[in-house]
């Protein structure tokens, strides 16, 4: 609005995907496109499509480069443009933004799609105006913003007054190496008001784990409303924003200055900035405890694929564990980030192997890899795929969690380390998060990634769903007595109950 004020008309597109001249994003992957929604002349919405994008040109294929100089290294930077005028394509602009990155033609259908998706927002908006004319549609949007912010007020009112604190740290920052950068919140609590503040956490770092304020204070909301009734779940909006206040210092992780590299921060320190809020709330409402959920495990291969004799780059699968438990249920199995609470999740395994030279050998669950509880985290998993492509550089990304581990609650257990291995020649070679590798033919990419943590002591589970995971392979006998106290036959898996009561007692 303030670039092109006097300049905005019904057909215009706007295209951005800067962290410092956007105001909405979070890393150069992320494109996104405005379109005005005017009705009889009038400007009266914008809708947004943004998504990540398959390249961005930089140093490194897709986007997650450990090692940039700074942001310009990461890819090109897309200020407020228009993409289209007044309906019609600027050609000359999509060309040179084209031009920028590896994969144009995967690029351009992207945009062709994000666009269109902008075309049927205004033609909904259009039709929904036509049916009930402006004043009753802007008086609806108003009356929901308000009734969203009167429903966020009453659960922060449910919320006893107090100072609660938390904190998290992602490995690395994939410069200086095995350094650990924490993100630290404390959350004040008064009356129907709310404030998260990060004060306190660690300084902006040379590699590309540093947030944009826009991005952490995203993130910091989201958290903050899983503690809230998920029956006004699907009705946040700007009135769930008004009573909630999120301060980050300037020059900060969580709020980085440019030129600052900001690749990882949806998952480093994105993850970081929930983890803490979710910490904290924990401990002002128990009864609501969430456990962190299994840390991100991707991985971005750039190769040649010999079908095709095409490069590519793999950035479409990723291998994360599970979430964490919640006071009353297990972890949601197989889920993508906690960023993402559940919104995404992994493409199915025939996709990726018509689409990319790599043969998965090994997809499953792993036994004994999740936080224990009195509700368990979702169950980690195990990889492992055959690179059937040529030589190439994999970029374990945004990868995290081979030191740090999600924290359970409530005497939950936390969630296990992770782990990734390059299998070459019968030997096993570590790999850890925020580095560039060489991958080569046939190498095997090995993947354990964690589940999540559990809440709750796992000596008060239900012996009956002990059993259940033993059968299910997601525990192991000797865990099921060890640490959740429950004596299972070897041979039929029946629960012995006096031991059981025993090893409890005991306890």
């Amino acid at each position: 609005m303030k670039n092109f004020a006097g300049n905005i008309h019904p057909g215009d597109v706007f295209l951005t995907n800067d962290p410092y001249h956007g105001g909405h994003n979070c890393h150069l992957p992320d494109w996104g496109f405005f379109r005005p929604i005017f009705y009889k002349g009038e400007l009266l919405f914008f809708t947004l499509c943004r998504g990540h994008q398959q390249d961005t040109g930089g140093s490194f294929p897709g986007g997650y480069f450990p090692n940039g100089y700074d942001i310009h290294a990461e890819g090109i930077c897309i200020p407020p443009i228009k993409v289209w005028d007044r309906g019609r394509e600027r050609t000359d602009v999509i060309e040179l933004i084209l031009n920028n990155v590896r994969w144009p033609d995967g690029v351009r259908i992207d945009l062709n799609a994000m666009i269109g998706a902008t075309t049927m927002c205004e033609k909904r908006l259009g039709a929904l105006l036509d049916a009930y004319g402006k004043d009753t549609v802007l008086a609806c949007v108003n009356e929901m913003i308000d009734r969203t912010e009167r429903a966020v007020r009453a659960e922060i009112r449910k919320i006893p007054d107090g100072v609660y604190t938390g904190q998290s740290a992602t490995d690395d920052d994939g410069t200086v190496l095995d350094e650990q950068v924490w993100v630290k919140v404390k959350i004040t609590v008064k009356g129907e008001k709310m404030t998260l503040d990060f004060t306190g956490s660690d300084g902006q770092r040379k590699g590309f784990v540093n947030s944009v304020y826009a991005a952490t204070y995203g993130n910091a909301i989201a958290a903050a409303i899983l503690y809230f009734d998920p029956a006004i779940a699907d009705y946040h909006n700007q009135g769930t924003m008004r009573p909630i206040e999120v301060v980050a210092p300037l020059g900060s992780v969580v709020n980085c200055q440019y030129p600052a590299t900001t690749g990882a921060s949806p998952v480093n320190v994105g993850i970081q900035v929930m983890e803490s809020v979710c910490e904290a709330l924990a401990k002002a409402l128990p009864e609501r405890a969430i456990a962190s959920w299994g840390k991100h495990r991707g991985d971005y291969v750039f190769a040649v694929d010999p079908r095709t004799g095409e490069r590519y780059v793999r950035t479409t699968f990723d291998y994360d564990g599970s979430g964490g438990a919640v006071w009353g249920y297990d972890g949601y199995q197989g889920v993508s980030t906690m960023t993402a609470m559940g919104a995404a999740n992994r493409g199915n395994v025939e996709e990726m192997e018509i689409r990319l030279p790599w043969r998965m050998t090994r997809y499953e669950f792993l036994p004994d890899f999740s936080g224990a509880g009195r509700w368990r985290g979702g169950p980690g998993i195990h990889w492992e795929a055959v690179n059937e492509g040529s030589a190439g550089q994999m970029a374990t990304g945004s990868t995290d969690g081979d030191v740090v581990q999600g924290y359970g609650a409530l005497g939950g257990h936390p969630s296990p380390v992770s782990r990734t291995y390059l299998r070459r020649q019968g030997e096993d070679l570590l790999i850890k998060p925020h580095r560039l590798v060489k991958v080569e033919e046939r190498d095997v990419l090995v993947k354990h990634s964690s589940g999540g943590g559990g809440v709750g002591d796992p000596a008060q589970r239900d012996p009956q769903l002990v059993k259940e995971d033993v059968e299910n392979e997601l525990v192991s006998l000797e865990t099921a007595r060890a640490v959740y106290k429950v004596a299972l036959d070897p041979v039929t898996l029946a629960i012995d109950r006096a031991a059981t009561q025993a090893l409890r007692a005991k306890r």
